[in-house]
């Protein structure tokens, strides 16, 4: 296995368990989040739905795709969709003027878009056969 792959590996577990947890918030949303968190108490409950479902099916879209290698190329789609998500959130956090969340959803988005094409191009992931 080469670094490539354990780098795109390390990114999908990590980002695919990352979103499933804020999918899920957005669901349940506990008291006391941080400062660059507060946000989450201003969406409307339609969006909190819209963005929890796609967050959570693009998490799991992440893993289990790949790990089982049935149908593999889905988690290039779930990666895709997720760089969709981050993009709506640039333009969701552009409008309230929170730089430091930008920058956040910029570099989740690019590196979402690494996990897309790595395993497209670069160590695509072989269905089972």
């Amino acid at each position: 296995m080469g670094w490539k792959n354990v780098v795109l590996w390390v990114l999908q577990w990590f980002f695919g368990i990352y979103f499933i947890a804020i999918g899920v918030m957005h669901f349940v949303i506990p008291d006391g989040l941080p400062a660059m968190m507060e946000w989450m108490y201003e969406l409307s409950d339609t969006l909190h739905v819209v963005v929890g479902i796609a967050e959570i099916l693009g998490g799991v879209g992440l893993i289990l795709p790949s790990i089982t290698r049935i149908q593999p190329q889905l988690s290039v789609y779930a990666a895709a969709g997720l760089v969709l998500v981050m993009a709506g959130a640039i333009v969701y956090h552009a409008g309230r003027g929170e730089g430091p969340s930008i920058v956040t959803n910029v570099i989740i988005a690019a590196l979402m878009a690494f996990v897309a094409y790595g395993r497209w191009k670069i160590a695509p992931i072989q269905p089972r056969r």
